[in-house]
């Protein structure tokens, strides 16, 4: 059992990402309504580098909520003013959000020296509970196979738990494919003192080769057997899939059993995997 995450309710959460055009706005609207069977705690949605997309959160944060839905917008410091900050954190406050994924953002190509007035995800944690005291319930990230810019494993740890620290709630993690690093991290903040709730992320398995291009730009492994047997599908979609739901099945129902207090999917906006796999789960 993971030390410190014994909690009897074992929630689902999920993420989207802003819909570039009509035809994907519909499909995001069709895939929420499709998830909205699993009952999930929140919905989160993605913020791109350096604001790239804060309209288009906003525009998905108020379709998610009009689902009936509650929504934790992620939130990037990077590129961003004090004020800037305090502007978005306003219109959420004022559209009834509740919850807020803190995060330091990937810098974008070409932003150089400009990169904000924040430069760590702590720093946000610290400055949203400064602004806004007790009104948003903020999430942060965390990394089980290291964050692949950290200079070391500890110096990575020490950064996770500046973030709690600073004032953070709880922790959704990177995805992962071997169970065993979330509960050698988990063990390991347990003994810094950290209690907040720690969730899985969960990436489905649909495409080769985009989760091999996904897998080397976060830094999660994906395991030489799973590589394996993915190539050995080639274009068969269907096998791909069909694998993936029972490798991530086994993993999710592993996970729950050892004390993960909940699952984060991230959901590519798309239904058919995530509402298959939790179709396996004796939850």
């Amino acid at each position: 059992m993971v030390p410190g995450s014994t909690s009897a309710k074992k929630t689902i959460s999920l993420e989207f990402f802003p819909p570039r055009d009509i035809a994907a706005r519909e499909k995001l609207v069709r895939t929420a309504k499709q998830l909205l069977a699993l009952q999930p705690e929140y919905v989160s949605v993605t913020f791109g580098a350096g604001g790239s997309t804060r309209s288009g959160t906003i525009d998905t944060v108020h379709i998610m909520q009009n689902l009936g839905l509650e929504v934790a917008p992620h939130l990037s410091c990077i590129g961003a003013s004090r004020a800037m900050l305090r502007e978005v954190l306003d219109t959420y406050r004022e559209n009834g959000v509740r919850r807020i994924v803190a995060l330091r953002g990937d810098v974008p190509s070409g932003m150089g020296g400009d990169q904000g007035e924040l430069h760590y995800a702590s720093e946000l944690v610290r400055f949203i509970r400064e602004y806004s005291a007790g009104w948003f319930q903020i999430e942060v990230a965390a990394y089980p196979e290291v964050h692949p810019q950290a200079h070391s494993t500890d110096a990575d740890l020490d950064h996770f738990v500046a973030k709690i620290e600073a004032g953070a709630d709880s922790a959704i993690t990177q995805y992962f494919f071997n169970a065993d690093a979330y509960f050698n991290f988990v063990e390991r903040v347990r003994a810094r003192g950290v209690t907040v709730p720690i969730v899985p992320g969960i990436m489905p398995i649909t495409n080769h080769s985009q989760l091999v291009r996904f897998s080397e730009m976060c830094g999660a492994e994906v395991p030489r057997w799973i590589r394996r047997r993915l190539g050995e599908f080639g274009d068969d979609r269907a096998s791909i899939k069909a694998f993936g739901v029972e490798v991530i099945a086994r993993m999710c129902q592993n996970l729950l059993d050892q004390g993960a207090p909940g699952l984060h999917f991230y959901t590519l906006n798309s239904a058919e995997s995530i509402m298959a796999i939790s179709k396996l789960l004796a939850r």
